[in-house]
């Protein structure tokens, strides 16, 4: 529905798990972290930690994190589309300053982007393309035509900023369209449209009502595989390590309402995708423990 990266700010996230998650996030094996995120960015933690404190850390949240998810649903709240609509207009000015720098691209959120986006093809439709962030990760090369889909107008005209100060992109055909992307797509673009459909961060914002109706709407404009149509997703997702999976529920609604401008960043992703009908998750990365994860899909 939302915006380009309408995740919640990486500092933010970063600043509300506590030592003994990050602590376990960073010994996680599965994890694709720099190790030096937390001197560089917040100093949150001491990666290199006795074992001994970090075994008594990881029991502590064994006996907390239950207690803190009976407190708190699994469903976090999120925003209207109205809401989502006015609030990005306000932040559209900074939005750049709010997220990405240092420490999502040490998540590795900047190499997925460029890695998934760069095998974008043909007429490519962008929902919730807010300022325009993805635009260097395209291969214009390979594009007939680039859509951009936002529910604010605020966003919209600093992706035209960005197109219009970019001289790469002298006769690059894009177009801008407001719209809510969990209801309006195919009214607009009507069915089985486009090559390429992208998505990077916006699911969250819609909730787990909104999401899975956004993902209905991106079925019917793909078109099918076939004929070569994809959609490729990046987002935020509950992680594969389960002592931050807990934490992520226990903290979902104060996330969203405190520094998350709405975003419920502990959705199954994966399991939305494969609950839409006519929809072939073909596959799914996870990066940073899952907190975030990349979803190439088809259309049947």
């Amino acid at each position: 529905v939302v915006s380009d990266d309408v995740c919640p700010s990486w500092e933010m996230v970063a600043a509300l798990l506590p030592s003994f998650v990050l602590t376990a996030f960073a010994s996680s094996p599965s994890i694709l972290l720099d190790e030096n995120i937390a001197s560089t960015k917040t100093q949150l933690y001491q990666h290199h930690q006795p074992p001994s404190r970090r075994r008594r850390r990881l029991a502590s949240a064994v006996v907390t994190l239950p207690v803190l998810t009976s407190l708190s649903p699994h469903t976090a709240r999120a925003i209207s589309p109205q809401e989502a609509s006015e609030s990005y207009d306000k932040y559209a000015a900074n939005y750049d300053d709010l997220d990405g720098g240092g420490l999502a691209s040490s998540l590795g959120i900047d190499d997925a982007r460029r890695k998934l986006l760069g095998t974008a093809r043909g007429d490519v439709l962008e929902i919730g393309a807010g300022t325009g962030l993805n635009l260097p990760c395209y291969d214009f090369d390979n594009l007939r035509s680039l859509t951009l889909v936002d529910i604010s107008d605020g966003m919209l005209s600093q992706a035209r900023r960005r197109v219009e100060q970019d001289a790469t992109l002298d006769g690059t055909k894009i177009k801008f369209v407001r719209a809510d992307a969990t209801s309006e797509l195919s009214s607009l673009f009507g069915d089985n449209r486009f090559d390429t459909v992208v998505d990077t961060f916006s699911l969250c914002v819609m909730g787990n009502e909104g999401a899975p109706m956004c993902l209905e709407e991106l079925a019917k404009v793909v078109k099918r595989k076939g004929d070569g149509g994809r959609i490729l997703l990046i987002e935020n997702t509950r992680a594969s390590n389960p002592i931050l999976g807990m934490y992520q529920d226990a903290t979902a609604n104060a996330a969203a309402d405190v520094g998350g401008r709405g975003c419920v960043y502990n959705q199954d992703v994966g399991k939305m995708v494969r609950g839409t009908s006519g929809l072939e998750l073909r596959r799914e990365e996870a990066f940073a423990a899952g907190l975030f994860r990349s979803f190439v899909c088809e259309k049947t």
